[in-house]
């Protein structure tokens, strides 16, 4: 069952001018609320080769941690491609566009390398009635000190109380994929204005 945040005590910061769920009622669409995961690839599943001292995507590693994490809520997991984000063409993107417009599902996470999650992000804009947000890693999630866990953790937490639209979390905070950037040089995502 899904409650408000202000059932909680907490109030929920819109981004740009939106609304969250948590400032709405409850209805019944509200309360069966499943989450599709669609994987594309990126450092979050990749793999370590010693024999070519290289990493490469593996399996994805969603089930895993969420069984992990105890969840209990309702899921589907598409893998869709495995792919480092800087190997994605437009006709990549495109697929992915077109796999969340023809899914009948409302709640949607991304998992994507991080190089290029921005531009996925924007070219997924404009998908009506439609919750979508992209999360990746800065370190796979197979190695001991990852921030995989927690990224998808917080997209969780993030599908299920913003409105429609197309999201970016990483680094703890949920951004706009119009004011949002990687910044290499510090390995973290950042607003456009570097904060």
């Amino acid at each position: 069952m899904v409650r408000r945040a202000s059932e909680f005590g907490y109030t929920a910061a819109p981004i740009s001018g939106q609304t969250t769920l948590a400032e709405r009622p409850l209805n019944e669409t509200d309360t069966a609320m499943e989450i599709t995961f669609i994987t594309t690839g990126g450092t979050i599943d990749k793999v370590y080769y010693d024999a070519n001292s290289r990493y490469e995507v593996g399996e994805s590693v969603i089930e895993q941690m969420l069984n992990q994490g105890q969840t209990h809520f309702e899921h589907r997991v598409i893998t869709l491609m495995r792919k480092d984000s800087l190997e994605l063409t437009e006709q990549d993107r495109q697929l992915i566009r077109a796999t969340v417009a023809a899914d009948p599902g409302r709640l949607f996470v991304i998992t994507h390398g991080t190089d290029t999650m921005v531009e996925t992000a924007r070219a997924l804009s404009g998908l009506e009635d439609k919750v979508i947000v992209l999360t990746g890693a800065l370190n796979p999630a197979r190695f001991q000190v990852s921030d995989a866990i927690f990224n998808i953790g917080m997209a969780v937490a993030a599908v299920q109380v913003l409105e429609p639209g197309v999201y970016v979390t990483m680094n703890g905070q949920v951004f706009d994929p119009a004011d949002v950037r990687k910044n290499r040089k510090l390995n973290r995502f950042e607003h456009l204005d570097g904060n």
